[in-house]
């Protein structure tokens, strides 16, 4: 997808336009906004009232949220009476975690953190080298008896996009009284999430990741749980999240929900396009490393290694050549970090310092992985070259 008109000005001159061509390939930190969702929210400013208002206008905000409310719901395979609007994705996976009489918490070791910043002094469930949970070492985690216990587990990673075993992690904790929680906001979108198959107590979303506004989620929780709340006062959000509602923000969500068929029905398009983009990096350099790889993954996701290049230089370089990728999530305050997935994955320093993520979406075209390729050709070329070159001198 290709982005951006940046408009110079110079003093004492006319306005001139200069096209900056951008190929985005970062879906993973947040799809494009779908004009379904623009159009959404416009119609959603236009009428702005607060929807616990009992007046004309507010009962009309109301059942704008309601609405949007019964299709996120229906999206998972969830009942609507318990879905609760929150600010972010972040908010909801907070939320996911504080269930009542659940004192004890264990995650994977690749959780986004979301999950780990809200878990602080969590027990940690190791990863193969495959990016998947390990289900032996989880249920000596878990004991005989985990009554007392929160079992939080993502669908799919962020980083690698390794989809985890969430329904065979549902059944360990499950048989020992655990209840599970699923960061499914990477997934949303991409593969299809249904509540009671996966076998999760809660689960959370945002709206990003399908081509909805920035600072939108949803958690989800079975019928008869209810959380501990993060926020209270007004009594929003059956007492669960309190603040008025983000009307507009919602209906966005709403919007981006029209498309949600269509995303899941282009993922082997999506995927044969991230499968002609490694193939074709592995015919510049057949030692490359992808980490997952080995693993089912996210049809869209790639986390690639050019040996001997910091990731954030690769960042930069492919970003001036027009392309927009990732070192690791990009959820750091603009931080480039070593990645705690890779690490936890067991990967080589070396690998970890230089793999960036390459996420696509329903809008990235063969031209665009084209183009990519030959950036990167052009990068690992320019690598080779100056090694070259410090050897002769």
């Amino acid at each position: 997808m290709r982005f951006f008109q940046v408009i110079f000005k110079k003093i004492g001159k006319d306005v001139t336009t200069q096209q900056l061509m951008t190929v985005y390939l970062d879906h993973n930190a947040a799809a494009p906004l779908s004009q379904k969702a623009l159009k959404a929210m416009e119609a959603a400013m236009a009428s702005q009232a607060n929807p616990s208002s009992v007046h004309k206008l507010g009962r009309h905000a109301h059942q704008l949220v309601e609405d949007v409310r019964d299709r996120v719901a229906s999206a998972v395979g969830a009942e609507r009476e318990n879905v609760t609007f929150t600010s972010s994705g972040t908010e909801a996976c907070a939320l996911i975690l504080r269930l009542p009489g659940r004192s004890r918490l264990i995650t994977s070791a690749i959780e986004h953190t979301a999950v780990f910043e809200n878990a602080p002094n969590a027990t940690v469930a190791p990863v193969d080298v495959a990016g998947r949970i390990d289900l032996e070492a989880l249920k000596q985690l878990l004991g005989q008896d985990a009554s007392d216990s929160v079992v939080a587990l993502m669908l799919a990673n962020n980083e690698t996009g390794v989809i985890q075993p969430v329904a065979e992690a549902a059944e360990l904790a499950h048989s020992v009284g655990a209840l599970l929680a699923v960061d499914c906001a990477q997934a949303f979108g991409k593969i299809d999430i249904d509540m009671n198959a996966l076998g999760a107590d809660a689960i959370a979303l945002s709206a990003s990741k399908i081509g909805g506004p920035l600072g939108v989620g949803a958690a989800i929780f079975r019928k008869g749980l209810s959380p501990v709340p993060l926020i209270s006062g007004g009594g929003q959000e059956r007492g669960i999240r309190g603040g008025t509602e983000n009307v507009v923000g919602i209906a966005g969500f709403g919007g981006a929900l029209s498309d949600l068929s269509a995303r899941l029905c282009s993922k082997d398009h999506i995927r044969s396009l991230r499968d002609r983009l490694e193939l074709g990096i592995r015919e510049i350099d057949p030692a490359c490393q992808i980490a997952g790889e080995k693993s089912p993954r996210l049809s869209n996701t790639t986390s690639i290694a050019m040996s001997g290049v910091k990731a954030e230089t690769q960042v930069i370089a492919l970003d001036l050549a027009g392309f927009a990728v990732s070192a690791g999530a990009a959820c750091s305050s603009g931080k480039v970090a070593s990645s705690h997935v890779l690490k936890a994955m067991g990967l080589p320093e070396e690998q970890i310092s230089s793999t960036i993520r390459i996420s696509l979406g329903p809008e990235t075209t063969l031209p665009e992985i084209d183009g990519f390729v030959q950036a990167w050709r052009s990068l690992y070329t320019k690598k080779n070259s100056n090694h070259a070159a410090d050897l002769a001198g």
